[in-house]
């Protein structure tokens, strides 16, 4: 009896150390981000621009096939406009991007399903960030400053999807999407707001 019960609590102490142990990772690649301007009726969504991220996280263990995803991220985010109406600049180009970079902390709740020699994983979460440049290029044109020089509201915040697949050894690819939900434009009237909107794809590893 004494034997079995020893069993059963070694048995117990193991399942609860393997949920309780925590990994780490490490994730980057591509950004296709648009800003999304809107007011009134007017509804208007910018082409994709290029850039990055690069994303340190860790991996909590919560419950069977469940874990919280707890990070920190460098974002590149922005747009690419077909004319330079929201551009400050005097320039007759007729394209011009706004790169946006970004320090972001997602806290991410990930679902993991076995599938052949690793985990389909599929997440979602509320994500907080805060600017710490602004880009903006029209032509041979270009302007760069704090997002309080470009009368742009720092903070940023939304909601981060994310999915992918993760083999047995840590090795991973990803995508995600960012959507943004606080306004970026300071002092404007009535209902305008412009706010991020973020495809990713990328690659990782997880220890």
């Amino acid at each position: 009896m004494k034997k079995n019960l020893l069993l059963l609590a070694a048995a117990l102490g193991i399942a609860t150390a393997s949920y309780a142990q925590t990994s780490y990772g490490l994730k980057g690649g591509v950004t296709f981000p648009k800003l999304s301007l809107t007011g009134g009726s007017m509804s208007y969504t910018s082409d994709a621009a290029t850039g990055f991220y690069l994303t340190g996280y860790a991996d909590v263990p919560v419950a069977s096939n469940f874990s919280f995803q707890p990070g920190i991220s460098l974002q590149n985010k922005g747009g690419k406009f077909t004319t330079d109406e929201y551009i400050d600049f005097e320039t007759d180009a007729t394209s011009g991007t706004v790169n946006l970079m970004y320090i972001e902390v997602p806290l991410n709740f990930v679902y993991n399903i076995p599938a052949g020699p690793g985990n389909v994983f599929l997440g979602a979460g509320p994500y907080a960030a805060y600017g710490v440049s602004v880009k903006a290029k029209t032509g041979s044109l270009s302007e760069s400053g704090s997002f309080n020089e470009m009368d742009l509201n720092a903070f940023d915040a939304g909601v981060n999807f994310l999915g992918g697949y993760r083999l047995s050894n840590g090795f991973l690819i990803n995508a995600g999407y960012g959507l943004g939900l606080a306004n970026m434009l300071k002092d404007v009237e009535g209902d305008v707001a412009m706010k991020n909107k973020v495809f990713s794809v990328g690659i990782g590893f997880q220890f």
